[in-house]
């Protein structure tokens, strides 16, 4: 047996041993066919215009599979691969009829590996997002058909009936898990009248349905009555010391803030969310009697009185345990008095640092995990933002994007699956930095919570989950008003307001915010204090790479390496 079977050979042997064995790399799957033998699994990274397939065929020939724009052979793309008496082949090709496709002039295409073992032949390649040359198939975020067939031999031949075809949205798959206990509750508004103001927040603290046992939400719904009114909805569970239901204003005086642990999100354009297979978003278990606060940001631009709403989200959850409880933290720029972008700039850029080595002084775990596994991400400013890059710096270099939106839209926002699990190891800095136009205004524009006003902010799905609610960073006040002149933060505030503004004023502005010491502020839920405050600089982020058809080998491992990581988990699982 070849070092590649072998490689596959002890990957099945340890998901028989461990169970479902979700790769991070590839964390969606589907069967392509109804007998469910053949099986395709894939990730992808939008930011390096990278996918990554993984085909599982019963077969011992060659294996074919392609999109098709009308789900036929006709203009489709297609790799054929196979281990045949010579070796390892695979090609890059197009169909232009009913007959064997025709080899591609540019092999776009890129192997990983390819084996064949115990009647079935795994073949996993990658290939640009974007199409390379005018024989490939472009996928874009619509669903595509994809086609298969294969061979009982290795002579690449009229493939009969051991074909198929299948519609699916590769890059915004959203499963529909079967769950035969499913069940759900909804937290919502309940019959409230929106105030005639432009900008409103109401928060409604209530208990969930008391649970007899732990269960785990798969699955968030949005339950909005009136779009032109509801922008966002934030869901925040509560800390014991909250016993009582109320519904009031938020952030006022009068307003309780102890429930600051971000449950789920929901933003304007956006639709249901659905976890990954090892994660779910736990409830009942050990908690008690849990409150909840359900935040609802009202835009009504045009003040309309005595409308009345009753929006919010409902929670599917099952009592079948995912392996990990996930979580969501936020991260970005604190919403904190005197931060304000300048009118007449049209690239005005604003940072928010969480440094995670912070993380593990704020826990009481003795448990606490290595790091965060962040599957899915929602970026969040308002009407002056058009672009969020959010940064992934370890040992003072970056190293990754984790997610970014080079074309932000108001009122398109939602839970986007980041295509591949992002690590983030505990010590590594993340940068989450947004691009402001204010061109069309003549004010300051003030950070806050207004929809006139501006944020910065990343909110982060991961799991496993820990005693979080956020990681943010303001910029030292203090440090700001020297380096703009001013004796203190009240001279400060009128020097902003009179300042002429011109693209020099601008430009030094901004390297001043980015140059002085930012307070970095980390959330744990479970303490009293409720935010421990430290210190950071913000490191430099790259460009955006450009869209290429080079693909990324950095999550390829070696056989070699592959090997030996295989055979010690399988002596630590004493199976040797």
């Amino acid at each position: 047996m070849g070092v590649s079977s072998l490689l596959v050979s002890l990957a099945l042997l340890l998901s028989h041993v461990l169970g479902a064995v979700v790769d991070p790399m590839l964390p969606f799957s589907d069967y392509l066919d109804p007998g469910n033998s053949t099986m395709l699994r894939w990730g992808f990274d939008l930011v390096k215009n990278s996918i990554l397939f993984e085909l599982s065929m019963k077969t011992t020939g060659w294996v074919g599979f392609g999109f098709s724009p009308s789900g036929g052979m006709a203009g489709a793309d297609i790799v054929i691969g196979g281990v045949g008496p010579n070796g390892i082949y695979f090609t890059d090709r197009h169909a232009v009829g009913n007959f064997v496709p025709l080899l591609d002039e540019q092999q776009n295409y890129e192997l990983v590996y390819l084996t064949e073992a115990d009647g079935q032949t795994v073949m996993k390649f990658r290939r640009s997002i974007s199409a390379c040359d005018e024989d490939d198939y472009p996928i874009t975020e619509v669903p595509v058909k994809l086609i298969y067939a294969y061979g009982e031999t290795d002579n690449i031949s009229f493939h009969g009936s051991h074909r198929g075809t299948k519609e699916v949205n590769l890059l915004k798959f959203m499963p529909r898990v079967r769950v035969p206990d499913s069940q759900y509750f909804d937290l919502t508004m309940t019959n409230f009248t929106v105030p005639a103001q432009n900008t409103y927040y109401h928060c409604k603290v209530m208990r969930i349905p008391a649970f007899d046992r732990k269960y785990h939400i798969y699955r968030v719904e949005p339950l909005i009555d009136n779009l032109d009114l509801v922008h966002h909805l934030l869901l925040y569970r509560c800390p014991p010391t909250v016993t009582s239901a109320k519904e009031q204003a938020c952030y006022t005086e009068e307003a309780q803030a102890e429930c600051y642990q971000t449950v789920a999100a929901w933003g304007v354009g956006g639709g249901a969310f659905e976890l990954p297979e090892v994660a779910g978003i736990p409830v009942g278990g050990n908690e008690g009697e849990t409150f909840y606060r359900l935040e609802v940001h009202y835009n009504n631009q045009y003040e309309t009185p005595g409308r009345v709403d009753n929006s919010g989200l409902r929670f599917y959850y099952t009592a079948q345990l995912r392996q990990y409880d996930a979580a969501v933290l936020m991260t970005g720029l604190a919403i904190a008095p005197g931060y304000a972008i300048p009118p007449n700039a049209t690239d005005f850029l604003s940072y928010g640092l969480c440094d995670t080595s912070y993380i593990p002084q704020v826990q009481s775990s003795l448990s606490l995990p290595k790091t965060l596994q962040v599957f899915s991400v929602i970026l969040h400013t308002h009407l002056a933002g058009r672009k969020v890059r959010v940064g992934q710096f370890r040992d003072g270099e970056q190293i990754d994007f984790v997610a970014m939106n080079e074309h932000y839209n108001f009122e398109f926002q939602q839970a986007v699956n980041l295509g591949k699990t992002k690590t983030i190891q505990l010590g590594d800095k993340l940068l989450v930095e947004c691009t402001y136009n204010t061109d069309n205004r003549t004010g300051l524009t003030w950070g806050g919570l207004s929809t006139t006003n501006e944020m910065c902010l990343a909110f982060l799905f991961y799991y496993p989950a820990m005693s979080l609610s956020s990681c943010v960073s303001f910029p030292d006040p203090q440090a700001l008003s020297q380096e703009m002149g001013a004796a203190n933060e009240i001279d400060w505030y009128k020097l902003m307001i009179s300042k002429r503004w011109d693209g020099k004023s601008v430009k030094e502005y901004q390297q001043t915010l980015k140059r002085i010491q930012q307070y970095v502020v980390v959330g744990n839920i479970a303490v009293s204090s409720n935010m421990s405050l430290y210190t950071g600089m913000i490191p430099e982020l790259r460009a955006t790479p450009s869209v290429s058809c080079n693909t990324n080998r950095s999550d390829m491992m070696t056989p070699a390496v592959g090997l030996v990581l295989l055979l010690w988990l399988i002596a630590s699982l004493g199976l040797s």
